[in-house]
């Protein structure tokens, strides 16, 4: 992906998203026509060559040269990203540098993202990954390494900010339709369309914007599967509405209004080998999932400051039927949060200040004793960007306090030093914290694991998992070529995990521990250079050396190496090309089949082929493969129901008013 090339204009996406459009610092003051601002690593603007965080951003460019269902899909190929298959029906997380998808923190505009209590991990809960619809984007920031000092908790492997389109003074509007369709198995055809419009309701005082977006799969069977009567790939069907409106209250002021809904439904037969005595071999799985979330923010640009004050709030119900479950159950998660910022010049200081009050409240019909559950945290964070010379600094604190776990501090300190305009050095170190969910820590909750034989309970005694990380790499960029290089090395205590089956060990109730200590250390490299004037290469490469040290063995599911190059050529003025290459290395994962112990799974590549057609200014059409070798996975991935969807083609097309 062209990850280095494109121009952000920054204030209407910093007003949107309530960051300071302030003044940067001496080494972002000066931005190239080429250069890619960022927001999230300091949340404030610097260049994505400058900021003080290892940062890859997506572009809507990005996006729409390739076959994209979901967040996931958009960040495959991002260095130090991992999409890991957590659940053997075709649900994914997105793991940074090693950690899982819990520890992966998803906003939208800044503001998190979360159905997570609504789900034990092990199911593969990818409902937040669903529920932007990929018309409504305009950019992926992804910060990998964690951020707590401005986060908070659940960003102990990065932070994936989805930045929005704005609401504009002049009319836009678009529709898109994509079609994809295996050409192995047995179905798993799916329809993709949108709609998109944007302007002014009155002029230069109220904007407003609305996308619809509607997603459908058909279940997707493979004669790879151990069991012909299970998906490989769940039925999905998807519908996402998001709409805004912006107050322009004064030149300095606005209030933003938004609202969207999320509607989810799953439907897959899953392989039950080995299984409880009473349950079937071939088990149907229901969950319809509905989302509402609204927000509300005012922003103030006065004299010698910037502000922020907003409040949103999500209410996520779910109906889980399952017959692994013996019955459905009603699951209800509320987040309310609110939070304040402030930012401003202080001399030569750029400061950053903040607050947070969050709270989260489940409910659920069948795994709660009581019938819910709740946890409330508030935070207090300061940062501090100055700088001497060459030597830019950054440090940042936050206070995290948890009613139940008391007290977190998480530091952080980055510094990048500008040898020259086109070359940087950069690194430094930080804390970051997790605190068990709702699920984990609730005595009295109960899930459901081991495919319908055992239950998994939470635990009252479990600490909140920390991590110490630190990072140091060297980054150039010139007009035609870039590359860089880092390294960082991650400490994690206290990491939680579920206890699981074993040769000779297979209790009918388990509970969540938390492993001593774990490790994950590796380095990353990318570049890209510009062939021809019209042809770019790029590529990245990110190896990974993962360790549980209370057993000396590798993190279940972590890739020792991934690799990607990317190849775009502008054929003419109406037709592009791109080639996309994916290596994936070996990794070890529990195969249920095989007496639930661990295996080393190989390496596997892949190669899509993506082709577009500007026919007109207004009209583009798509047109591709992925996985076009027809790429499979080893006996042990499949052993394990992990099946890499098979050689598949797309086509769609895209129509701007």
């Amino acid at each position: 992906m062209q990850l280095q090339h494109g121009v952000f204009k920054l204030n209407p996406i910093l007003l949107s998203l309530g960051l300071m459009a302030l003044p940067g610092l001496a080494q972002a003051e000066s931005v190239k026509a080429n250069e890619t601002m960022v927001v999230t690593a300091t949340q404030t603007k610097h260049t994505e060559f400058t900021a003080p965080a290892s940062v890859s951003v997506v572009t809507r460019a990005d996006i729409d040269k390739m076959n994209v269902n979901n967040i996931g899909d958009a960040l495959k190929h991002v260095p130090g990203v991992n999409i890991i298959a957590t659940n053997p029906t075709g649900r994914n997380e997105i793991k940074i540098r090693g950690m899982g998808g819990d520890y992966t923190l998803l906003l939208i505009n800044g503001k998190r993202v979360n159905a997570r209590e609504t789900l034990g991990s092990a199911y593969g809960n990818d409902f937040d990954l669903s529920s932007i619809p990929m018309a409504a984007i305009e950019r992926i920031e992804v910060i990998r390494g964690p951020v707590s000092s401005l986060y908070g908790a659940d960003a102990l492997g990065g932070v994936v900010n989805v930045i929005l389109r704005q609401a504009t003074e002049k009319t836009e509007a678009a529709v898109g339709y994509t079609h994809s369709m295996p050409t192995k198995g047995d179905g798993g055809d799916a329809n993709q369309g949108s709609a998109y419009v944007s302007g002014a309701l009155i002029d230069n005082k109220l904007l407003g914007n609305i996308v619809v977006e509607g997603y459908q799969r058909d279940r997707w069977k493979s004669d790879q599967s151990n069991n012909p009567d299970a998906d490989a790939l769940e039925k999905r069907e998807v519908v996402n509405v998001l709409t805004g409106l912006k107050w322009l209250v004064a030149d300095n002021q606005d209030i933003e209004f938004d609202l969207g809904y999320n509607q989810n439904d799953m439907d897959s037969y899953f392989n039950n080998v080995p299984r409880a005595p009473t349950a079937p071999a071939t088990p149907h799985n229901i969950q319809n999932l509905d989302r509402l979330s609204l927000g509300v923010s005012h922003n103030g640009r006065w004299e010698h400051f910037d502000s922020r004050v907003r409040y949103y709030f999500e209410q996520i119900d779910l109906m889980d039927d399952s017959q692994l479950n013996g019955g459905a159950a009603d699951i209800t998660q509320t987040n309310n949060t609110v939070d304040g910022q402030v930012s401003g010049y202080l001399g030569e200081h750029l400061l950053t200040s903040g607050a947070e009050l969050r709270k989260t409240e489940l409910e659920h019909s069948r795994n709660i004793a009581n019938g819910s559950v709740d946890a409330s945290q508030s935070a207090l964070y300061l940062q501090d960007e100055f700088s001497f010379g060459d030597l830019a600094l950054t440090l940042s604190g936050r206070l995290d306090h948890h009613e139940t776990y008391g007290n977190e501090f998480s530091p952080r300190a980055y510094a990048l030093y500008t040898l020259t305009d086109e070359w940087v050095i950069k690194g430094g170190a930080g804390k970051a914290f997790k605190a068990p969910t709702l699920a984990q820590s609730s005595e009295g909750f109960s899930t459901t694991a081991c495919r319908g034989a055992c239950q998994v309970i939470g635990n009252p005694d479990l600490k909140p998992e920390t991590a110490v990380s630190y990072e140091l790499g060297t980054a150039y960029e010139s007009d035609r070529f870039g590359a860089g290089v880092t390294g960082f090395h991650n400490d994690i205590e206290d990491l939680i995990q579920s206890d699981q089956w074993g040769p000779g060990y297979r209790p009918t109730v388990m509970t969540y521990l938390n492993v001593k200590k774990a490790r994950i250390k590796g380095l990353e490299l990318t570049g890209w250079v510009d062939v021809l004037d019209n042809v770019q290469l790029t590529g990245n490469w990110t190896l990974l050396d993962s360790e549980d040290k209370s057993t000396g063995e590798d993190l279940a599911k972590t890739p020792d190496h991934t690799g990607n190059l990317g190849l775009d050529w502008q054929a003419t003025d109406v037709v592009s090309a791109n080639l996309a290459w994916q290596y994936v290395g070996s990794q070890i994962i529990k195969v249920p089949a095989r007496n639930a112990q661990a295996f080393k799974s190989e390496h596997y590549q892949t190669l899509d082929v993506n082709t577009n057609w500007k026919v007109t200014p207004a009209l583009d059409f798509k047109l591709g493969i992925t996985n076009l070798t027809n790429t499979q996975r080893d006996q042990v991935a499949t052993d394990a129901d992990f099946i890499l969807e098979g050689r598949t083609v797309y086509a769609g097309v895209d129509y701007k008013m």
